[in-house]
This record gives C-alpha cells, sequence and structure tokens, in this order.
C-alpha cells in the first residue's frame, strides 16, 4: 500500500469527519425547535446507522484489514492479526464506556418534550444535578467521538465512498447524543446559547481523532498499520451499533421500527459496495 495519499483525498477525510462530529448540534437545534420528539424517525435512522456500521464491518472493512495483513504477514499471521485487532478495538470502546458512570453516559435516553427550564421549590439542587449530568454527558460523548472520527477519516482514507457511509452513519448516531447534551444543560440553566455550545463542542473531538490519526499514522501508513487499524474500526463500530445505537432505538419504543432501520441499513450499503466493486 502506498503511503502517498493526495492532499485533496486527506482534506475530503477530514472533512467528512468535522461534518459526523458536528452533527451533534443538529440534535440540539432538534431540541430546541422540534415541540416533540420523531420516536418513529429516531428509531428507523438508529436502526439504519447500525446497519450500515455492522454491515459495512464484517463485509468490508474487516475483508480488507485481512487482505492488507495478509500482504504483510502471510494469510495465516493476517487472519490472527485481524481477529485480534477486531476485538481488541471492541475491547477499547468498552472500556471507554465501563469509565463513563452509568447515569451520565452519553447513551442516555432524552426527549425533547424534557425540555424547559425548571422552576419551583427544591429545584436549585435539581438545577446543579442536571448541569452535572449534562457536563458529563458532554464529556464523554467527546471522549466517545474520538475513536469515531478515527474510524470516518481512516475509511475515507483507504475509499471515499465507504467514508461517506461512514460519516453518515455516524452523524445519525450523533443526533440523540446532542439532545442527551442540551436537555439536561437547558433544563439547569435556561440558556439555549450554552446547551447549544456545549453539545456542538462535544463532537469537535471526531476531527481531532482524525488529527491524531494523521499525525501518528500516516506517516508509516503501511500495509501493517492500515490493517491493524482497519480492522481496529470495524470492531468499534460494531460495538457501538450493539451497545449505542439498537438499545437507544429500542428505548424510543419502536423495536419494529428500528429492525426495519437495520435490515434498510445494511441493504443500502451492500447496493452501494456493489455498485461501487
Amino acid at each position: 500500500m502506498s503511503t502517498d495519499i493526495p492532499t485533496s483525498t486527506v482534506l475530503f477525510a477530514f472533512g467528512l469527519t468535522i461534518f459526523a462530529g458536528l452533527s451533534t448540534g443538529i440534535g440540539s437545534a432538534l431540541a430546541f425547535f422540534a415541540k416533540k420528539t420523531n420516536t418513529k424517525f429516531l428509531a428507523i435512522s438508529l436502526g439504519f446507522s447500525a446497519g450500515v456500521m455492522i454491515y459495512v464491518s464484517m463485509i468490508e472493512i474487516f475483508v480488507k484489514a485481512r487482505d492488507a495483513l495478509t500482504v504483510a504477514v502471510g494469510p495465516t499471521l493476517g487472519y490472527w492479526y485481524t481477529t485480534l485487532a477486531f476485538f481488541g478495538g471492541i475491547a477499547a470502546i468498552a472500556l471507554i464506556d465501563k469509565f463513563v458512570p452509568s447515569f451520565e453516559n452519553p447513551h442516555e435516553y432524552r426527549k425533547i418534550e424534557e425540555m424547559g427550564p425548571a422552576s419551583g421549590a427544591g429545584v436549585e439542587k435539581g438545577k446543579s444535578s442536571l448541569y452535572r449530568m449534562g457536563m458529563f454527558s458532554a464529556l464523554a460523548i467527546g471522549i466517545h467521538n474520538f475513536p469515531e472520527g478515527l474510524a470516518t477519516f481512516t475509511s475515507a482514507l483507504q475509499d471515499p465512498a465507504l467514508g461517506i457511509s461512514i460519516a453518515v452513519a455516524i452523524a445519525i448516531h450523533n443526533i440523540p447524543e446532542g439532545i442527551a447534551v442540551s436537555v439536561p444543560l437547558y433544563y439547569a440553566t435556561g440558556s439555549r446559547k450554552k446547551a447549544f455550545g456545549y453539545s456542538f463542542l462535544s463532537g469537535v473531538s471526531e476531527p481531532v481523532g482524525a488529527l491524531v490519526g494523521y499525525l501518528v499514522f500516516l506517516r508509516y501508513f503501511n500495509d501493517m498499520i492500515f490493517g491493524l487499524l482497519f480492522a481496529s474500526v470495524a470492531g468499534i463500530m460494531v460495538f457501538i451499533s450493539l451497545d449505542g445505537l439498537l438499545p437507544t432505538a429500542e428505548k424510543y419504543g419502536e423495536h419494529h421500527h428500528a429492525i426495519y432501520g437495520v435490515i434498510s441499513g445494511m441493504g443500502v450499503m451492500a447496493v452501494s459496495l456493489l455498485l461501487f466493486a
């Protein structure tokens, strides 16, 4: 694999990562301007995103990682390295989840109907708790978005069309996370500007992840590095889908719509891979 990646491809990969990361702001905007949570739409969208991620991880990314590692170390070791890197990616993102307290987890279910500044007796203590929850949610989302940025960036470098699919899937994934930050922060402070700002900033770590990938990995980009990184990306995206996207879709109360979204996402991804094969 050549390390001579065109500047235009690198910039395109960065652009996709910025789009995916800052889509937390979309969730925040929805919380401010929509009067009711469209649970059916969110369930289908989150399921669709999960379907895209799972299909592309298992069918495309894992296979390409194995091919690259086969070139680097041979078929047997290449398969071993791919499998270990895949589960290494799962372990890495699982550890991040483990160190985020459950009540401050960015996958916490939130609805737009909860939006509104608090008032009444005993509210100050509640405001403090909600403010802490919102701030920790923003921090936790930032931590989660770091490997997602690396995943989007790496995929776009290898295949721009693949990068677009992953960026869109991750952008959809980030919408309810924006709501998860905005709702408690606005409820605690009554400030739309502050709630939107923190929600928007929580997505910045995604392009930061891409920047780290560029500075650390790109100069050493060869078949071995690419294969290990790509297999890890596959593991990260499968875990995000199973641990974050599908449970959140279920919490919105639309089981069948979520599954329809998963199948649709897989189908769209399959067709797009066939068209660009």
